[in-house]
């Protein structure tokens, strides 16, 4: 059926197709939906009730009219629960406010998760000094913090969408501050490295927190939130530099696993008031409270029944947006290693200014966040006016189009104006091109989980799990050879050459956003589960569908 059917009948007057007609006293009530005309449409009657005002919930659901998704029951008489059927059940339907305040949580987790991270090379000098050892040893803290954090998120990833957000996120965050208490206590550097290490395994991270905007936000609402999740994440990645710029000036080394530990807990408390968001969780709950009252004895939920899982070999899609993510985060983390080194040497900055000449890229994140809204307006007025079968997911790439090129540029143009003061440069020049290298940053992260959340839905946390483990893993080598790098390239000149050298990768990096954006949809083909998913969307009238059917699978 078209567009055009489907606003033809929604403008007859009351039939008995199955939409439900608005009673005197303002609540809906469905009008006879048993005549055979009904059935051979396959239309049937919302179960959700109306919005409430500051909902946000599905406009399909507005519309009034869905497509019924089979659910026949098996041999033994069970029959599952779809999306369907309890569609007000699920977090598509939270209100507004609900739903920010879930997401301000989410950012509580990205934000700490990521600032353990990003704290830890302010710590190097004081460990070393600590604990007698040289400052490349001390930096394997963070590198096995990184690598092991890779492979938390792709464990960490599935099992949230077989058992929930609550549950896994809330034993991530408490595992992450248990290994806390080891390093603050530490009698020796191998405790810290081994407790590191197992906070890193620990976390969850933004596979888990990126795949909760499929749970309550639809395909094409979820650009606002997802935006603002990214942010958190940058926003975690760089502001530790700020942070332990002061920790290093005035407090001792045990400081910065104190207030890592400060703001875990207070994370551990925000995020276990948080509602459960997974889809299959919630039609798990809705069925068996259907068995328990009698309403429906043979109706289960999803994973009571068989449980299809994403598939472990990842698309061709992902796999590419993951390494093309994973190198331009690896690049930012060899880039803010150099920082101390350019700005001692070339404007003989102390500790604090060294960590506040992070303050441009955070400056830069917050703007390109709201750069992306001019642009979102827009997709949302030609979805409504083109529908959207016109917004494919690689429009979702566009504005990366034009500011994913400010990565090579931003890093030439600091390599060349780090020279300092002896050749009359500002250090205002060098921050401009840094702030030009965080606008790129944030943007590549950014389109790149739009892509992925929107083409994989409901299983958006193990697709962004190869994300994640991308970034986590090359930053993670990388914090060994950064500062090798700008000290030892070439014969003078070594923060100038090592930069340029950054510059020249970064456009390899960069180029195959324009193949993505192009050819996209012939990559995409590779990928049966992804075409499945998008035939399902399609057939539900654009809404997610709470997990694939298992001949669906690869």
């Amino acid at each position: 059926m078209t567009i055009a059917d489907e606003e033809k009948i929604l403008t007859q007057p009351q039939t008995s197709r199955g939409v439900l007609q608005p009673s005197n006293d303002g609540q809906q009530s469905p009008s006879d939906s048993s005549s055979p005309e009904s059935k051979s449409e396959g239309i049937i009657p919302p179960t959700r009730p109306p919005l409430r005002p500051g909902a946000s919930g599905s406009r399909h659901w507005s519309e009034g009219l869905i497509r019924k998704r089979d659910s026949v029951p098996r041999d033994d008489g069970k029959r599952e629960l779809t999306e369907d059927e309890a569609y007000d059940k699920l977090g598509y339907c939270w209100p507004r406010w609900k739903k920010w305040t879930y997401l301000a949580a989410v950012a509580f987790v990205q934000v700490s998760m990521n600032f353990n991270t990003s704290v830890f090379p302010n710590a190097v000098q004081p460990l070393s000094e600590a604990f007698k050892i040289g400052q490349q040893e001390a930096r394997t803290g963070q590198m096995i913090y990184l690598v092991l954090y890779s492979i938390g998120c792709e464990l960490w990833a599935p099992w949230s969408e077989e058992f929930g957000r609550w549950p896994i996120l809330n034993l991530s965050m408490f595992l992450i501050n248990i290994w806390q208490i080891p390093c603050m206590v530490a009698p020796n550097w191998g405790t810290i490295v081994v407790a590191r290490g197992l906070g890193g395994l620990s976390t969850a991270g933004g596979s888990v927190t990126l795949g909760l905007i499929a749970d309550i936000y639809e395909p094409d609402t979820q650009q606002f939130p997802l935006a603002f999740i990214v942010l958190s994440s940058c926003i975690g990645t760089s502001i530790g530099g700020v942070i332990g710029g002061p920790i290093e000036r005035f407090c001792k080394w045990q400081w910065f696993f104190y207030i890592q530990f400060i703001f875990g807990f207070v994370t551990q408390v925000i995020i276990f008031f948080m509602p459960e968001s997974r889809s299959t969780i919630l039609l798990d709950r809705e069925a068996k409270r259907r068995r328990k009252t009698g309403e429906d004895p043979n109706v289960y939920g999803p994973n009571e029944l068989k449980k299809p899982e994403f598939p472990s070999r990842k698309p061709p899609i992902v796999f590419c947006l993951s390494l093309l993510s994973g190198f331009s985060d690896a690049l930012i983390f060899i880039f803010l290693e150099s920082f101390t080194l350019v700005y001692q040497q070339g404007w003989d900055f102390g500790i604090l200014a060294c960590a506040w000449a992070v303050i441009p890229i955070n400056l830069a994140y917050v703007l390109t966040y709201f750069s992306y809204f001019p642009w979102f307006w827009r997709d949302e007025h030609q979805i409504k006016k083109y529908g959207e079968d016109f917004f494919v997911p690689e429009r979702r790439l566009k504005w990366l189009l034009f500011l994913a090129p400010f990565e090579p540029i931003g890093l030439m143009g600091f390599a060349w104006t780090s020279f300092g003061k002896s050749r009359g440069i500002p250090w205002i020049a060098s921050m401009i091109f840094s702030c030009m290298v965080g606008i790129a940053n944030y943007a590549i992260y950014l389109s790149s989980v739009d892509y992925m959340i929107a083409a994989y839905g409901v299983y958006s946390a193990s697709a962004c799990g190869g994300n994640a483990f991308a970034r986590d893993l090359l930053a993670g080598v990388s914090a060994m050879y950064a500062t090798p790098m700008y000290t030892n390239i070439g014969d003078k000149w070594h923060v100038e050459y090592a930069s340029t050298v950054l510059s020249c990768l970064s456009c390899l990096v960069v180029a195959p956003i324009y193949v993505f954006y192009w050819k996209g949809p012939e990559i995409r083909k590779r990928s049966k589960f992804a075409e499945s998913l998008a035939a399902d969307r399609k057939e539900h009238g654009g809404r997610r569908v709470s997990k694939a059917a298992p001949e669906e699978l690869p």
